[in-house]
């Protein structure tokens, strides 16, 4: 897609160095290769200086010096083989908006320092709502601009986002009532006193991103009550045991604060009953939010937004545009379905965020950041719902076709079928699959777990190795396979976003995972073994 291309560069001095940066990372988009094999210690040794120069050095020798130390050996993240994480190419647009948004070098914490960044990143929220919730016209008129409400917030990733949605999550349940003033105010302790909690919960699936506990550490709930509910095998939270679990926990008098719903789990890219927790958050009167960082993108999707169906019915959601809306590293938001919401979070200073002003910064986690709003404008402007689609239903269509290849062969097991572009799956000769499901099927727990162990060391070399050789790369996970044994496995896990991902390098992954496989010395021969 020409999106996906560079541009040409001034031939300047400095013109001249972003053009030979241009062209390495043309490089890296056609070539099929991840990274420069060189390890790790190496690279390090370029990076052993710890006293700041005393000598000023020329910007063409600094850039040299970058070009044959960092930019040679960085991760080829754009490479069409790279399938292992979230990241992917960049439209060619992108790059030289980003200097122009680096030069301008707005703060969005102020409108002193952003008064026309501010507006915009208002906007670009107001489109994600819309996105998500759908309002009339009127409330767009009458909310996104509000200098006492809004409808969201930008962050620098997801963690930042479920921590602040989280945040106003925690500061309405204790909110001031009486002689109370607010949890902000007065604090946890008081709050809980106030109205009768022993403590506060959070509830999510086991397959909750890492960052919830960092948001109830942060909070001071605790980790301990960050509550993980099983999933059923379809690796989607079981809602009926979330119910039970509710149920103990005001036995106990503790007070259910938030549900939250995972719309693309990290390792298996699998969507929540949304609107079955959007029919428990309602009946146990607590905040919903919907962690969508991966999956929300897909609303732009007409073909594929019933996936994430019951997500409008959520108090909050987090997106992450650097995910599968190809905006770079890092863009987060949180929406709030109510404008008041953000409310709970307000804070003021006299020298800055001053009361009735329009400064973002009075109701977001973060205080400087840059104007990232910008790029994501950019990319829903240029690439648009149109072409928005297109590139969406490609990914989620190519994990498709890699999950019935993977079928197809013999030796390689499907683990977790793809719902977005998300998938999971593992190096098994046929004739241990046999084996191993006999054992599955007679409860041989003890057969299960040495074919498992042996499974785990076979696959974490074949990872190891494929990415040691630089050509592709995948990464790997450890999730419960589809049996009641309650084993985890290791398992190789890719991430299809990239558009330039075609099905002949798909093909290769497998062939060169095969061939990687067959030189393993100690696990592969000690399955066969067994079989």
């Amino acid at each position: 897609m020409r999106i996906f291309t560079l541009p040409e560069a001034p031939h300047s001095t400095l013109g001249q160095i972003e053009k030979e940066l241009s062209e390495n990372l043309m490089g890296f988009l056609k070539e099929n290769i991840v990274a420069v094999e060189k390890p790790l210690t190496e690279i390090e040794k370029d990076f052993q200086a710890h006293q700041v120069p005393a000598s000023p050095s020329f910007v063409s020798d600094y850039a040299e010096q970058m070009m044959q130390t960092l930019v040679a050996h960085s991760v080829h993240t754009s490479a069409p083989s790279f399938i292992g994480h979230m990241t992917s190419a960049l439209p060619y647009f992108v790059l030289p908006l980003s200097k122009m948004m680096v030069g301008l070098n707005q703060n969005l914490v102020k409108i002193e320092t952003s008064k026309a960044f501010t507006p915009l990143e208002r906007q670009v929220l107001g489109m994600m709502h819309h996105l998500v919730y759908g309002q009339s016209d009127s409330f767009y008129n009458n909310w996104m601009h509000s200098a006492s409400h809004s409808l969201g917030a930008f962050c620098s990733g997801g963690t930042v986002a479920n921590i602040t949605a989280l945040w106003i999550a925690r500061n309405r349940v204790l909110q001031a009532s009486g002689d109370f003033k607010g949890i902000a105010a007065s604090g946890l302790m008081a709050g809980l006193r106030h109205y009768g909690y022993d403590d506060l919960a959070i509830l999510v699936s086991t397959r909750g991103h890492y960052s919830l506990g960092k948001s109830a550490d942060l909070l001071g709930i605790g980790r301990d009550n960050i509550v993980s509910i099983p999933c059923s095998d379809d690796n989607k939270v079981d809602v009926d045991k979330m119910r039970q679990a509710a149920e103990q926990l005001a036995a106990k008098n503790i007070k259910v604060m938030a549900i939250v719903g995972v719309a693309g789990t990290t390792e298996t890219g699998n969507i929540d009953p949304l609107n079955e927790l959007a029919d428990l958050a309602h009946t146990l009167g607590c905040h919903f939010h919907v962690d969508a960082a991966w999956g929300g993108a897909s609303l732009l999707s007409n073909k594929y937004r019933y996936l994430l169906a019951g997500i409008e019915r959520a108090d909050s959601i987090t997106i992450d545009a650097h995910k599968q809306m190809y905006v770079p590293m890092g863009a987060g938001m949180v929406l709030f379905k109510d404008p008041e919401f953000a409310n709970a979070i307000k804070h003021h200073a006299e020298y800055i965020l001053r009361k009735g002003s329009k400064d973002l910064g009075s109701q977001t986690l973060e205080g400087s950041r840059p104007g990232m709003a910008m790029l994501v404008h950019a990319c829903l402007q240029v690439i648009g719902r149109d072409g928005y689609e297109i590139l969406i239903n490609n990914s989620l269509e190519k994990a498709r076709y890699f999950a019935e290849l993977i079928k197809q062969q013999g030796d390689f097991q499907l683990v977790s079928a793809p719902e977005l572009c998300l998938l999971t799956y593992r190096y098994v000769p046929a004739q241990v699959q046999a084996l191993l499901t006999h054992a599955v099927k007679h409860d041989d727990l003890e057969l299960v777990t040495q074919i498992n162990q042996l499974l785990d060391g076979l696959t974490k070399f074949v990872q190891k190795r494929q990415r040691e050789q630089g050509k592709s790369f995948v990464s790997r996970t450890r999730i419960t396979p589809d049996n009641n044994l309650g084993l985890t496995s290791v398992v190789f896990r890719v991430v299809l976003a990239n558009p330039l991902t075609g099905h002949d390098i798909l093909q290769q992954v497998l062939a060169e995972q095969r061939e990687i496989a067959q030189q393993d010395a100690l696990f592969l021969p000690q399955l066969l073994a067994l079989s």
